[in-house]
């Protein structure tokens, strides 16, 4: 089996669809693409903001399942470490070097409990979220098997309608036997309203942000009666950070999809009623495809379909063009229509993913390029770790 590390002995079209120095244009497809100027556009904007309002970012790491981008947002745009939704894709960030790593999930197999109770020994603070008092007892012993500490956020259910609970008295009750257990500390809320990311009117994902703050507010104000201190309280992806970030509640945003972009966050709106894929956030990821065949003078075939993205937020959106338009697809054909026949066999579309996060989990690789040339090349480290 070949060192995947040494890129050198990889063979590209078999192993890699590219290796650093080659032409863009030299990139085999269908692949993902990252525009590196743009991604480190995205990850420093974030940054900046996330400073200027007194929060913390803890990076989703589900969107891109990337050790090497978790670095770049860590270096450039100053994240405290990531949000993981299961156990073995936490495990890969904290064996890749991030020192802070949250489950934001519940975990409740006994076998995964025990893994995550080793998650420490790699070097990484360990934190799950908890909505039911009969997982602490679980956590607990795990932890206190292992030597380690198991930090723990209640997890609220501010209007996602999935795992959480909702109300305040349910929270203290879980909170208070975390705080009790050998082996655990109870470090917060975890309060995330995903449901409303994709609204695109941005006076609804207000509304909808205003009911889960007040949630949270109640929870925060009881614990701290009961001499129980929130060192997290987070939340907030790339539809509503700015909501949570000036709430006075919330300290600590999980934004994730800001760094790459996809077509459907880019068609929420911003407060003045512009998209935020025109000038708040820039698209930094493409599925780069290629014509494979013309045989029809008004469509083009090209070799991205099914199995190279995912469409269950909507197709891909041809990058920067009107002229031609992707509107079919089936497992190994996409299909783009081209009224003026103005595209040709091994022409090379990018196109804007419908949902970045399983776009990214279907491929091994992003090729990150900067002016024209491939400069490196990121494994998808925690790809298909699900379990």
């Amino acid at each position: 089996m070949k060192d995947l590390t040494d890129l050198k002995s990889l063979d590209v079209g078999f192993d890699v669809p590219a290796l650093p120095g080659m032409d863009e244009s030299d990139i085999q497809t269908p692949c993902l693409i990252l525009d590196l100027d743009a991604l480190e556009r995205n990850i420093r904007k974030m940054g900046d903001y996330a400073k200027a309002h007194g929060m913390r970012h803890r990076v989703h790491g589900k969107m891109h399942k990337s050790v090497d981008v978790a670095k770049l947002q860590v270096a450039l745009g100053g994240a405290v470490g990531v949000c993981c939704q299961k156990v073995s894709e936490a495990e890969v960030f904290a064996r890749g070097g991030i020192t802070d790593v949250l489950v934001s999930n519940q975990v409740r197999d006994r076998a995964k409990i025990d893994r995550l109770a080793r998650m420490p020994k790699l070097g990484a603070r360990t934190i799950c979220c908890v909505d039911d008092v009969a997982n602490v007892a679980d956590l607990s012993a795990a932890a206190q098997k292992h030597g380690t500490t198991i930090e723990c956020l209640v997890e609220i259910d501010c209007g996602a309608g999935r795992c959480g609970v909702t109300t305040t008295p349910a929270v203290v009750e879980i909170a208070r036997a975390i705080d009790a257990a050998p082996g655990l500390k109870f470090s917060g809320i975890q309060a995330y309203q995903g449901a409303m990311q994709h609204m695109d009117n941005y006076e609804d994902r207000k509304a909808k942000i205003d009911i889960a703050v007040a949630m949270v507010k109640d929870a925060v104000d009881t614990l701290a009666a009961e001499g129980l201190a929130c060192d997290i309280v987070g939340g907030g992806g790339t539809g509503s950070y700015y909501f949570e970030s000036n709430s006075g509640v919330y300290n600590e945003l999980q934004c994730g999809s800001y760094a790459f972009m996809d077509a459907d966050y880019g068609r929420i709106l911003d407060k003045d009623g512009n998209r935020i894929d025109r000038g708040e956030w820039e698209n930094a990821l493409f599925i780069l495809t290629s014509v494979m065949s013309h045989a029809k003078a008004d469509k083009a075939i090209v070799d991205a379909g099914l199995k190279a993205q995912s469409v269950d937020s909507g197709l891909p959106v041809v990058f920067g063009r009107t002229d031609v338009e992707y509107v079919k697809c089936s497992d190994e054909h996409g299909v783009v229509m081209d009224p003026g026949g103005v595209l040709k066999v091994n022409d090379k579309l990018r196109l804007v993913p419908g949902h970045c996060d399983p776009t990214c989990n279907v491929h091994d690789w992003y090729v990150g390029v900067r002016g024209g040339k491939v400069e490196t090349l990121w494994p998808v480290s925690a790809r298909g770790k699900a379990y």
